[in-house]
C-alpha cells in the first residue's frame, strides 16, 4: 500500500515569497531560472520594491528578468521537495533567494493566460480538510486549484477576496471560477513528474492536483 507524502510544514495559507524569474535563450529555446524566497524569507517590501528587472537582466546576461510577486501562498502545508536543480543561493539587493526550478519555455518567451505550462519543482503541496479551495475549470471540467495569488498586479488583492475573484475575471469561453470547502485533505504530489500550472491575467497561479 502506497504511503502518503509526508507533511513538513503547516500553517502556510497566506505566506508572503517573491520570485526573481531570468529568462535566457539557450541553443535555440528559450529557458527560465527560477528564484524564490520561500522559506528564506517573507520577501520584505522594502528590499522586493527596490529591485530594478534591467539591471539584474545584464548582471545575469539574460535576455530578461520577470519579478513575479509578491505572491501570497493559498495552500495549507508542504512535504518534502525534491531538488530538481541544483539550489544555488543567490543575493539581489539584500534579498535571498533560492534558485528553486529552471523552466523550459520553447519557443514562447512568456507565459499566457488560462494556457498550460509544464514545470519540474519537485514539491509537494497540503490543502486541509475544511479549508476553501479557489478553482479555475476548463471547458471540459478539468479542474485546477490556485496555489498562489499575486500582489504584483493588483496590490489590494487579499485572500478574503479570493471568493469573489470570478467577478473580476476575463474569463475564456467555457471557463469558469469557482470557490469549494474541501471535504478531506487534497495532497498535490508532484515530486516525480512535472507540474502542470497556468495563471489567470492577474497572474494568479494554478495547478493540476495530479
Amino acid at each position: 500500500m502506497p504511503t502518503s507524502p509526508e507533511r513538513l510544514i503547516s500553517d502556510h495559507r497566506d505566506t508572503r515569497y517573491g520570485e526573481v524569474i531570468a529568462l535566457f535563450h539557450r541553443d535555440g529555446t528559450f529557458q527560465a531560472e527560477v528564484y524564490g524566497t520561500q522559506l528564506l524569507n517573507d520577501c520584505p517590501p522594502e528590499l522586493w520594491d527596490a529591485l530594478d528587472a534591467d539591471a539584474i537582466a545584464q548582471e545575469m546576461g539574460a535576455v530578461a528578468v520577470k519579478l513575479n510577486g509578491p505572491r501570497h501562498w493559498t495552500l495549507d502545508g508542504l512535504g518534502t521537495k525534491v531538488a530538481v536543480v541544483e539550489p544555488v543561493l543567490r543575493d539581489f539587493g539584500g534579498l535571498t533567494t533560492r534558485r528553486i526550478a529552471v523552466v523550459e519555455m520553447g519557443d514562447r518567451p512568456g507565459v499566457t493566460p488560462y494556457t498550460e505550462n509544464h514545470v519540474n519543482r519537485g514539491a509537494v503541496f497540503f490543502f486541509d480538510a475544511g479549508k476553501p479551495v479557489f478553482e479555475l475549470v476548463d471547458p471540459a471540467g478539468t479542474a485546477y486549484v490556485m496555489q498562489a495569488y499575486c500582489i504584483g498586479v493588483d496590490p489590494t488583492l487579499t485572500l478574503d477576496a479570493l471568493p469573489s475573484l470570478g467577478e473580476r475575471l476575463a474569463l475564456p469561453d467555457g471557463w469558469t471560477y469557482r470557490t469549494r470547502v474541501l471535504d478531506e485533505e487534497l495532497v498535490v504530489d508532484t515530486s516525480d513528474h512535472l507540474a502542470t500550472v497556468l495563471q489567470d491575467e492577474l497572474e494568479n497561479s494554478y495547478t493540476l492536483p495530479y
